[in-house]
This record gives C-alpha cells, structure tokens and sequence, in this order.
C-alpha cells in the first residue's frame, strides 16, 4: 500500500499535490472501502480524510496515510497543502465533476488547480500490474466462479426464469463467501441472449434456447469476470457453428495473448477469425479489458487500443457473436500475463455444453 501512494508521489513535483476522491482509487491507495472520503498525496505527507462514520476504523486499518477527522473538508485540504509547500493541486480528471472543481477553485484562492490527466495516468498505470496480494484476491473470486457455474449447471431447466437463475447464481455465490457481486449478472435466454448486456427478465428458459451468464465475485474488494453460454436440450446447426465460431476466436486469442503484444493485435487475432467465418457486424464489443477493484478497468483489448501488455496485468478474453433478434453467444476467461505468457485463471468447461 505504501509503495502506491509512492507511485503517485513520483508523479508530482515539489510544489504539487494530488486529490483522490473516487471510491476505487481511494480503496486502492488506503485499503478502506468507505462511501466517502478524500486521499491528499504531497511531496512531503499522505493524508486520508474522512467522516465520523468510519474515522474509528480508518484510524485502526489505514497505514498509508495520517487518517483525519473531516470537518470542513476544503478548509482542511487548504492548511495541509500550506502546510506542506504545495501550490499546485491535480484532480482526478476522468471522474472530478465540473461542479466539484468549480467549487474546489472558489474554496482554495492561491492554489492552482490543474485539469490534466498526470494522476489518472500514475493511477491507471499503477492499478493495471497486479501484485501477488491482489492476484490472489482475484483467483479467489474466480474460485467461487467457478464453482457457481458448476452448481447452476443441474439448475437451468425449460421453465425456470432468467430472473430465478440469476437470484439462484447470486445467493449461492454469497453463501461461498463472495464480498457482493462484481455486477449485476446477466443471465439472458433465447432470443434475448442476442442482447451482449440484456437484463434478466420474467422470460422462462425453453428447450432448445442458448442461455449466456456473465457473472462474478468479489474478494478483499477485488473482482472476477466470467461467461460462459449454455444450451437446452438441443441445439440447431447454426448454433452449433456460432457457438464453435467463438470458442475458435477465443482459444485463438488465449494462444495469441502475452506481454510485449499491443492490446488491438489481440482484438484483431478473434476479429479477423469471427469476421473470416461470415459474422462481420456481428461482434461489437471489445475483445476484453483488464480486471481489479473494478469490473472494467484499463488496458482494454479493443480495436482502438495500443498499449502494449506487460507481466502483471489480468485481462479478460471474451469474443462474442450476437444475431439480431435469434441468439447470441460469449465465452469469456480472465488471464494473467505472466513473464513469458498468460495463464489462465478461469477453470470451468468452455467447450458447448448441453444441459
């Protein structure tokens, strides 16, 4: 934790600070879920303020940072940064309201407030390489994935709801131990599995329908990410060949994915093939995006992304095809990019399986 709020400190020179008032990056630098607060990085101190409802737990959790009761909050930002030689405070571009920097501007006469986006990059950048903690975190959420998709397997039957398998996968999910849900999970059928982030609905399940969950867990604050489509009963010869269409795309992608390759290479090894066997149009999604303390985080691996992957990153790999108003379907697994490759996280079966 230490060394994260060193990374944003290197990013700041003497005279500069740096405010974090998103919930995921103020979990990331402090350790401490909460529904508020603020993180103060400067050159010469690192300061977590927050309110009487969880100060007492800050105070006996929060290493990274000198936890401090919030009272006037702009006030308090003020002395610190005088405090501590700051004239130059950067704000979370991507995520700090208009309204919130207006008023961040009125309250600090003196200070001048900075609109660029050198934090969001020290935090992106610092996020995206997993340490050993938070890779075990991970595997862990993915563990009780895993073993979600195994229980609801004898439990996708003609008649049941999307709406009952969804509350089905979520309570059984909380009862291994899962924190809450990474998301809200899809579970679509039919028709309705041609929909890539469809709700699940009252519509029950019928013989011959391909139903798509996407789902996952959540471990020390950390998420896992996962897809798999199922078929009941039967399957037609069109369904068939979607369904080997994407497991080829991505058991392609998976071979194809390392360090040192560009993000939009790996989109385009599982769009070229999707798009070669006749379904251009067809995947409008990025191929996968990289997991954390958030379901979506950066790098993503998209046609318009060329970061390069390092060690370290989790991403996940989730090519899709979706025919309008017919079906749809998505396998997705999330990979850790080791030294030398990628090793799967996500264990159960991607072959088309017929319940």
């Amino acid at each position: 934790m230490k060394e994260r709020i060193e990374q944003i400190r290197a990013a700041l020179a003497a005279n500069e600070a740096a405010l974090i008032e998103s919930g995921a990056n103020r979990f990331y630098l402090t350790g401490f879920e909460s529904s508020a607060g603020h993180v103060l990085v400067t050159a010469r101190g690192a300061y977590f303020i927050i309110d009487f409802r969880y100060v007492e737990k800050a105070r006996a959790t929060v290493k990274t940072a000198e936890v401090l009761l919030q009272e006037n909050t702009e006030e308090q930002i003020g002395c610190l940064l005088a405090q501590d030689g700051a004239t130059c405070l950067y704000v979370e571009a991507d995520s700090t309201p208009l309204s919130r920097f207006a008023a961040l501007q009125k309250a600090l006469p003196g200070i001048t407030l900075c609109d660029g986006d050198k934090i969001d990059r020290a935090l992106v950048d610092a996020r995206a390489v997993k340490t050993r903690e938070e890779l075990e975190s991970i595997k862990a959420a993915q563990k009780m994935t895993d073993e979600t998709f195994t229980y609801i397997l004898d439990r996708i039957t003609p008649g049941r709801t999307e709406r009952e398998v969804m509350l089905d996968m979520e309570f059984y999910m909380r009862r291994l131990g899962s924190e809450g849900v990474s998301f809200d999970f899809i579970v679509v059928s039919g028709k309705n599995s041609s929909l890539p982030h469809g709700v699940p609905t009252d519509k029950k399940i019928e013989r011959g329908d391909f139903v798509t969950m996407d789902f996952g867990a959540v471990v020390n604050g950390y998420h896992s990410d996962m897809t798999r489509t199922v078929a009941v009963g039967a399957v037609s010869e069109e369904q068939k060949r979607v369904y080997d269409t994407v497991y080829a795309a991505q058991a392609a992608a998976l071979a194809f994915i390392r360090p040192g390759v560009a993000c939009n290479e790996v989109d385009r090894v599982a769009r070229d093939l999707i798009y070669g066997a006749g379904y251009e149009g067809c995947f409008g999604h990025g191929l996968g995006h990289s997991v954390g303390v958030e379901i979506h985080e950066m790098p993503a691996c998209n046609t318009r992304c060329q970061e390069i992957l390092r060690p370290g990153i989790i991403m996940t790999v989730e090519p899709g095809i979706y025919l309008e108003n017919q079906f749809g379907v998505r396998i997705e697994d999330m990979v850790y990019l080791t030294e030398t490759g990628a090793e799967n996280l996500t264990h159960s079966e991607r072959k088309l399986l017929i319940v």
